[in-house]
C-alpha cells in the first residue's frame, strides 16, 4: 500500500538556521570567550557597543534584554513614579510591561490600521485632554512594529507641543530607515532586543539601549549594574541587566550580515507580493520614504483560520503578532487608561493578521513552496 509521504512543514521563523550559516565564525567566537575566563561586561561587550553604535550612529549600551533596554530608557529620562508613559496595545507585551517596571503608568493609544503603528491623531488626542486620574504624561514609546517605522515626523512633533519625551522601541526593526536615516537615532533614546529570533538575534537573551546623548548614555551605563560609576558604590538605585559576553561575541559575528539578512527578507516579501497579487488578501503597506526590514511580513485576511489551515496543509508554517491586544489580556484588562480612539483599529486588526514565513536563511525552494501556496487562496 502506498503511504502518502508526511509534507516537510517550513517553519515561520527558525533561529537556529542563523547559526548554522555562520556555525565555524560562531563557535570560534563562543570558545574565545569561553577561554578567556571574563564572562561579563568584558572586551566583547565593549566591542559589540562600539561597532553596533558606529552602524547605528548612536551611543550603544548593551544590557540584558529589550525589555531592561525600555527601563533603562525611561530611567535615564527620569521617568517613574507619578508619571505616565504613551504607547500602544499592538505590541509585545514587553513594552507595557517595561513601563509598569520603571513605575509609571502605561496610557494606551491606538493604531494606524495601514501600518500597525502609533496613531499620531489618538496619540495627540490623548495629550490634550488626558483620562481622568491620569498623570501627567511625560513620554511616549513609539514602537517601530513588524520591521516597519512608526510615523516619526508626526509623533515628535506632536511631543514636542507638549514636552514629552520620545523613545523608540526598535525590538522589531533593526536596520529600517526613517527617511533616510536609521530607527534609533531619531529621538531621545531607542531600544533594542536582541531576541534569537529578531533580525540581529543572539542565541540568549540581549538588548541594548542607545542615545546620541553622552551624559544619558553615561547614566544608563551606570544603571543597568546597580547605579555604580565607582564599583561597588551606587550613585544611582539601578539594576541588574548586563549583556553577557557569549552573546555580546555571537552578535559581532552577526552583525556584519545584517544588512545583507535585511535585503534578503525585502526579497521575500517582494515575492509574497507578487504571489498575493489579485487575491482577496491585503499585504503589508509600506509607509512612503523609508525601508522596511520586515521582521514580519503580516498580511490581513479575514477567513484567518481557514487560510492557517489551509497553508499548514500544504507545509506553510504561520503564526501571529499579536492574537490578544495588551489591554485585553488578563494581567492588564480593564485597568490600563486609552486614548479617545479607545483601540478600536488595535482590536480590528488582531482578528486579521497572520505572519508567513519570514528569515534570511529561507531558501529559493522553500520560497516557491510558500509562494505556491499563497497562489491558492
Amino acid at each position: 500500500m502506498d503511504m502518502a509521504v508526511p509534507v516537510k512543514m517550513i517553519p515561520q521563523t527558525d533561529p537556529g538556521a542563523s547559526y548554522r550559516a555562520a556555525r565555524d565564525h560562531i563557535d570560534a567566537a563562543m570558545l574565545r570567550v569561553l577561554e578567556s575566563g571574563w564572562y561579563i561586561l568584558g572586551e566583547e561587550g565593549r566591542k559589540f557597543e562600539a561597532e553596533y553604535g558606529a552602524w547605528l550612529g548612536a551611543e550603544t549600551v548593551g544590557c540584558g534584554n529589550g525589555t531592561d533596554a525600555l527601563v533603562l530608557a525611561l530611567r535615564g529620562l527620569g521617568i517613574g513614579a507619578g508619571d505616565a508613559v504613551a504607547t500602544v496595545s499592538h505590541t509585545a507585551v514587553a513594552t507595557v510591561a517595561a513601563i509598569e517596571m520603571a513605575d509609571a503608568l502605561p496610557v494606551l493609544v491606538d493604531i494606524d490600521p495601514d501600518f500597525y503603528t502609533m496613531s499620531p491623531a489618538d496619540f495627540a488626542a490623548v495629550l490634550e485632554k488626558r483620562p481622568p486620574g491620569v498623570p501627567p504624561i511625560r513620554a511616549v514609546i513609539a514602537v517601530h512594529i513588524y520591521g516597519q517605522a512608526a510615523g516619526m515626523e508626526e509623533i515628535l512633533a506632536i511631543a514636542k507641543r507638549h514636552d514629552v519625551a520620545v523613545i523608540e522601541d526598535c525590538a522589531q526593526a533593526h536596520g529600517a530607515t526613517y527617511r533616510g536615516r536609521r530607527v534609533g537615532t531619531l529621538a531621545d533614546a531607542a531600544t533594542f532586543s536582541f531576541y534569537p529570533t529578531k533580525n540581529l538575534g543572539a542565541f540568549g537573551d540581549g538588548g541594548a539601549v542607545a542615545t546620541r546623548d553622552a551624559a544619558m548614555a553615561a547614566k544608563m551605563r551606570a544603571l543597568r549594574q546597580y547605579g555604580w560609576e565607582r564599583r561597588y558604590v551606587s550613585d544611582w538605585a539601578g539594576i541588574n541587566s548586563r549583556l553577557d559576553e557569549v552573546q555580546a561575541a555571537v552578535l559581532r559575528v552577526k552583525l556584519p550580515g545584517l544588512d545583507a539578512g535585511n535585503a534578503r527578507r525585502r526579497e521575500i516579501a517582494a515575492a509574497y507580493d507578487a504571489a498575493l497579487a489579485g487575491t482577496a488578501i491585503t499585504p503589508p503597506a509600506r509607509r512612503g520614504g523609508c525601508e522596511h526590514v520586515f521582521h514580519q511580513y503580516v498580511i490581513r485576511v479575514e477567513r484567518r483560520d481557514e487560510v492557517q489551515k489551509c497553508l499548514a496543509a500544504q507545509g506553510v508554517g504561520t503564526g501571529i503578532h499579536y492574537p490578544v491586544p495588551v489591554h485585553r489580556q488578563p494581567a492588564y484588562a480593564d485597568r490600563l487608561p486609552m486614548g479617545p480612539a479607545a483601540c478600536r483599529e488595535t482590536e480590528a486588526a488582531a482578528g486579521v493578521i497572520l505572519s508567513l514565513p519570514m528569515y534570511p536563511e529561507l531558501g529559493d525552494a522553500e520560497l516557491e513552496r510558500v509562494c505556491a501556496a499563497l497562489r491558492t487562496l
